[in-house]
Order: structure tokens, then C-alpha cells, then sequence
């Protein structure tokens, strides 16, 4: 049977078959893989008949090093078809035998012409390039030796070209489009000018396929998936909706006489908290501008088809962060819990994917799958520019969707489900924002600054540039053992350790956002507050005393396996007896440590006075007190 493995489904177009194998593609640009050989109008040999010739460097496999799920490296499974690379942890799978193949390889996808992609060639890194056709292509390029299953590649910022096949290159993504990690200071001009020109190329191209997406839908009549419009929340079952006795209804103070009463410039007290003012409570009247909810005061929205996301929803007009506009409410059933967990088990075992609900309050959810308005399309985005607000509206609870950012019209409306993922399964999350997190329900990797904060760190940095300190983001040695190898990095923010999995007795790599022992306490794991500063032994303020020193050599907090207070500390592991000397008592032992903590840093703010520290050292031994041992720790 051939079937044609394409991404658009291109009706009354006929088929090119590999005379090889069962595949088969439309006869279009648009479809058929690169790399395929054209034998004639309706035959071809397609790329799965590559054959690497030995002792071609470009036609070695390779693959990144990196997890293509969490960005880390590690120990990582490879794809043998493609430069593909996952943790077993993040794909949740058991380590497979023989060899394995990533989701994209086994569905068949191949690069397509104009594609983007990120080439690998000899040792320089990963370079973007764009797909070409062989016709398109300068003479010479063409006449250069090459074999099925490999096609002509266009770099950019060198305006280069090169033969190379599937396991050389993969996707270029939304994400990389957006972000700008890769654009350091190390960068030279013409990496960065490639970066740059593919960027723009790539906007091009997703501007031209939602161009073609949209004549398709059109042609084909395309619509989103029937469901019943509703206009206010409908209860199932037992579920109750909530409507207050007038005399229940808070009041506000605004007046009828006012500028702009009960809107969002105003002092009124019901729209701080959240509370719409009723039309026969509020002493406004009619002119109260804090009824959205009840007249349906909705803005301008459009159901379109989205290029991998299905369906979505955008604005007809300007939308405006002052006030934070009222985009629409999010109305559907109203259910319990009962139901809602009968629903989603039903969606499973029936593989229905799309789900449509949204917790309202501990006891019951709102599912707009069934029944539901405009307000159902609206996508997940790591970074939205709306969000779902909880007001009280005639004694009840209701959920509206407002602007967070100026909106211009055309732009698609996302908000962030912040989705509790059920079981191990795990989302991809495609809104190509630059800070995605990879996945839906978790958190993203962080909050990209608004240009008036952006404006105002510039001007900071400026003044603090002279004394900028530059720091790792992670460190090289493991943090418990000191050895360098496969490491496993903590996620929280500002950490740079790194451990050794058998350091930690740790039986696998851990998946997901995981933090190191150092910030929880030895003894009840509960919030670190004091750090030793030489291995990973932390305390909570709760233990800490007795347990933490500091020392008096650099003024670091020490634990007990790391002596603070001789001159020669001692290795973990190792046990040793003090003798003190009982004729100098002079000091109490936390005066000492504090005396000998100021002069040493006297000491090396004054590093060309050798004969200083050579006078105080021997003075160090000559008057060395009991081992002091102060129960006063930093806490951080």
C-alpha cells in the first residue's frame, strides 16, 4: 500500500512511489522529502536508501550533546537515524535494547525543501541552514558527487552550500527564533549574522505556511469541531450555581456623579477585590462600569487554525494593558469532582487528547469541551498575554480572561494553563515562546523582562560595569567529591553545583526540576538557613547549632568534618585530638575566632606586607588558645 507520509494532505494530486519501497509522496515540493531521486513523472527512490560510504566524513551519524527535552547533557540515549538525544528519565521509558529511534524517525518525517535546519560540519558547530533545491542550486554545486538520500544545504551568514543527509541535521525550531542564548559576546560576526538572517528567513516561511494552511482550510471548507454555544455557566448533575441575596452584595462608595464610576481609574472598593457591582446594589446605577461580566462586555475575538497547535483564537481590535481589558469569561459546564474524573478517564481510554477544563473553585470545574464560547480556543503560552482572573459575581464565582500586555489586533490570545499533568505523561508544549519550558504544567524557564525594566537594568549595568564579576553557571567538580565526569546539576535558580549521581546514592538521573541536597537540612530536610561551604551539609536554624563553626582561616562557614579551628583543617574522614595550650586564656574562644577573622582580613587586604604575615603566623602559633567552637553561625 503506498501512502504518502507528508505533512499537508494534498487532495486530487497524484503520487510519485519509491520503486524501492512502499512510500510514496504527492507529487509537489511541498511534500516530497529531500533527497529523493526523480526517476520519472510517477517514479523515485526515496531517502530511506542512503547508504554511507566509508571513509566520507559527512557521511558519519552524529548526535548532539544534549537532551532535546531538558537542553542537559549526561548520559543520553541516541537516535540512530537522526542527531536526536533524550535522558530516559525525561522520555520516562526503560532503557531499550538493540538499536532505538526517536518518535520523528519512526513516524517517518523527513526534511522537507525550505526547511530549516541546524547542519553539522566537520567540527564546527551546529550552523543554520536552509533546504534548497537541487534545481535552484549554482551549477557547481550540482556536478559535486552525492548519493540518494542526501540534499543541498544553504548556510547562512557564509552563503555557503553542502551535500548532507538526515543524520547530520535537525529542525530548526520556534524557540530558536526567539532566543537569544546563543547570541554572546564570544559569537563571532559571521555566526551571529547567520543567526540573525535565519531568524528572519524563518518568520518568513511560517508567514507563507499559514498563508497556505489558511487557502486549504478555506478550499476544503475547513471548520473547528462542533460544540454548543453557551452564554453563562450551565450545572451538571448535583453542582449548584450560587446566586447571593441582594442584601448579601457588597456596596461600594462610588456615585453617579462621578468621572468614570466604578471603572478602572476609580477607588472602588468592589473592583479592588474582585467583586462586580450588581445593577440594582451599586450606587452608580447605570452608569457603574464594573459590570462586564453581566453585560457580556466581550472584546472583538476570531477562531482561526493555528500551524501546529490546531485551532486558536485572536483579537479583531487593539486590546490595552491599562486597566487590564476584559477579553471574554471562560464558560462551560459546570461539574464536580466525581464527574470531572469520569470525563478525563472516558478522554483516555478513547485517546481523546484536547481537554477543555478549568478548576472554579475545590469543589467544582468548568468544562467548555462540550458546551462552552469563543473563549474554549484559546492556547497555552510560557509567556501569555492574558490571564484568567477569579471574580464574584452575584455571589458566585466566575472566570474572566484579561489583557496582561498591549495587544495589537491579528495577534493570537494565550493564557497560561498551568496544567497539574496526570500520571508520568508529560505535554509538549509548542507556543515557541522564548522562555518555553518544553512542556505544559511545567514551569517556565523564566520571565522575560518587559522593555520599561529592560530599559532600566541597561542603565544599572552601565554604572556597575566597571565592577561586574563574572561567575559560572555551573560548576566543573563534583561538589561532594571534588572529581570532574557525568554530572547532574541543580535546577534552582542561582546554584551551580553539580554532583556525581553515586555521590548522592542516587540509583538514576533524577527527572524534572530537581534541587541538591545543600538546600535542605541534614536531619529534618526541611529549608536550609546555614551552608557549610566546603561539601554539601546544611542546616535548618533549627539544627544548626553545634554543627556549624566558623572558621577563623578565611572566615567561611565549616562543619564538623572540615576543623574551623586549627591552622591545619582536616580531611574528611579524619579524626584528630587537640592538646591546648591551658597557659593562654586570655580570650574566650568566640572573641578569639573574631579577633583572628579581622586580622587575617586585614591580612590579605594587605598581601605585599610578607613580613606582616610572617610576624602574625608565628605569633598564631605561639599563642594559640583553646579550640573554639561558637554556637553563632551566618544564616543565609
Amino acid at each position: 500500500v503506498c501512502v504518502c507520509v507528508c505533512v499537508l494532505s494534498v487532495l486530487l494530486c497524484r503520487l510519485m512511489r519509491c520503486v524501492r519501497c512502499p512510500v510514496a509522496y504527492h507529487a509537489t515540493d511541498v511534500c516530497l522529502a529531500a533527497g529523493c531521486v526523480v526517476l520519472s513523472n510517477n517514479s523515485i527512490v526515496c531517502p530511506n536508501h542512503f547508504s554511507a560510504r566509508r571513509g566520507v566524513k559527512n557521511h558519519e551519524h552524529v548526535n548532539v550533546s544534549w537532551c532535546f527535552v531538558c537542553t542537559e547533557g549526561g548520559s543520553l540515549l541516541c537516535c540512530e537515524s537522526c542527531p536526536a538525544a533524550f535522558h530516559r528519565e525525561c522520555l520516562n521509558i526503560d532503557m531499550p535494547k538493540g538499536s532505538w529511534y526517536c518518535n520523528d524517525c519512526r513516524a517517518g518525517k523527513k526534511p522537507h525543501y525550505k526547511d530549516l535546519l541546524w547542519v553539522k560540519v566537520g567540527r564546527y558547530r551546529w550552523w543554520p541552514a536552509e533546504v534548497s533545491h537541487p534545481k535552484s542550486i549554482p551549477e557547481n554545486i550540482q556536478r559535486m558527487k552525492h548519493d540518494v538520500g542526501e540534499f543541498p544545504v544553504h548556510f547562512f551568514g557564509s552563503n555557503d552550500y553542502l551535500w548532507t543527509y538526515q543524520a547530520r541535521v535537525f529542525p530548526y525550531m520556534d524557540v530558536d527564533a526567539n532566543s537569544k542564548e546563543r547570541m554572546g559576546k564570544g559569537v563571532d560576526g559571521v555566526y551571529k549574522k547567520a543567526l540573525e538572517e535565519a531568524a528572519v528567513r524563518f518568520r518568513e516561511l511560517q508567514a507563507e505556511l499559514e498563508l497556505r494552511q489558511l487557502q486549504e482550510d478555506r478550499r476544503n471548507n475547513r471548520k473547528p469541531p462542533p460544540f454548543k454555544l453557551i452564554k453563562v455557566n450551565r450545572p451538571i448533575g448535583k453542582v449548584q450555581i450560587i446566586v447571593a441575596d441582594l442584601s448579601e452584595i457588597p456596596r461600594c462608595n462610588c456615585k453617579a456623579s462621578d468621572e468614570s464610576p466604578c471603572g478602572t481609574d476609580s477607588e472602588c472598593i468592589n473592583r479592588m477585590l474582585l467583586y462586580e457591582c450588581h445593577p440594582q446594589v451599586c450606587p452608580a446605577g447605570e452608569r457603574c462600569l464594573n459590570q462586564a461580566f453581566l453585560k457580556r462586555q466581550y472584546s472583538k475575538v476570531e477562531i482561526f487554525r493555528t500551524l501546529s497547535r490546531g485551532w486558536g483564537l485572536r483579537c479583531g481590535h487593539i486590546i490595552k494593558k491599562v486597566g487590564g481589558d476584559f477579553v471574554s469569561e471562560y464558560v462551560g459546564e459546570v461539574i464536580d469532582e466525581e464527574e470531572c474524573r469520569s470525563r478525563i478517564r472516558h478522554a483516555q481510554e478513547n485517546d481523546i487528547c484536547n481537554f477543555y477544563m478549568l478548576t472554579l473553585d475545590k469543589d467544582r470545574v468548568i468544562d467548555a469541551g462540550p458546551k462552552g464560547n469563543e473563549a474554549r480556543f484559546m492556547n497555552h503560552s510560557c509567556q501569555p498575554n492574558c490571564e484568567t482572573q477569579k471574580w464574584t459575581v452575584g455571589g458566585d464565582t466566575r472566570v474572566g480572561l484579561f489583557a496582561l500586555v498591549d495587544i495589537p489586533a491579528g495577534i493570537e490570545l494565550t493564557f497560561n494553563y498551568n496544567l497539574e499533568c496526570l500520571g508520568n505523561g508529560k505535554t509538549v508544549c509548542k507556543c515557541g515562546a522564548a522562555n518555553c519550558s518544553g512542556f505544559l504544567g511545567v514551569r517556565p524557564k523564566n520571565n522575560p523582562r518587559t522593555d520599561d525594566k529592560g530599559r532600566r537594568m541597561k542603565k544599572n549595568q552601565a554604572k556597575r560595569k566597571s565592577q561586574a564579576v563574572l561567575t559560572k553557571e555551573r560548576e566543573d567538580e563534583c561538589f561532594s567529591c571534588g572529581d570532574g565526569g557525568q554530572m547532574v546539576s541543580c535546577k534552582r535558580a542561582g546554584c551551580p553545583k553539580v554532583y556525581h549521581a553515586d555521590c548522592l546514592n542516587l540509583t538514576k538521573r533524577p527527572a524534572g526540576r530537581w534541587e541538591c541536597p545543600w538546600h535542605q537540612c541534614d536531619i529534618c530536610t526541611k529549608e536550609a538557613a546555614s551552608f557549610c561551604e566546603m561539601c554539601p551539609s546544611s542546616y535548618c536554624a533549627q539544627h544548626r547549632d553545634g554543627l556549624l563553626f566558623i572558621s577563623k582561616l578565611d572566615g567561611k562557614l565549616c562543619c564538623s568534618e572540615h576543623d574551623p579551628c586549627g591552622p591545619d583543617p582536616l580531611e574528611p574522614g579524619e579524626i584528630r585530638e587537640y592538646t591546648p595550650d591551658a597557659a593562654v586564656l586570655s580570650l574566650s574562644g568566640l572573641s578569639w575566632c573574631l579577633l583572628s577573622m579581622t586580622l587575617v582580613s586585614f591580612i590579605q587586604r594587605a598581601r605585599p606586607l610578607v613580613q606582616l604575615v610572617c610576624v602574625f603566623s608565628t605569633w598564631l602559633k605561639m599563642t594559640s588558645p583553646l579550640p573554639c567552637r561558637p554556637s553563632m553561625v551566618h544564616a543565609m
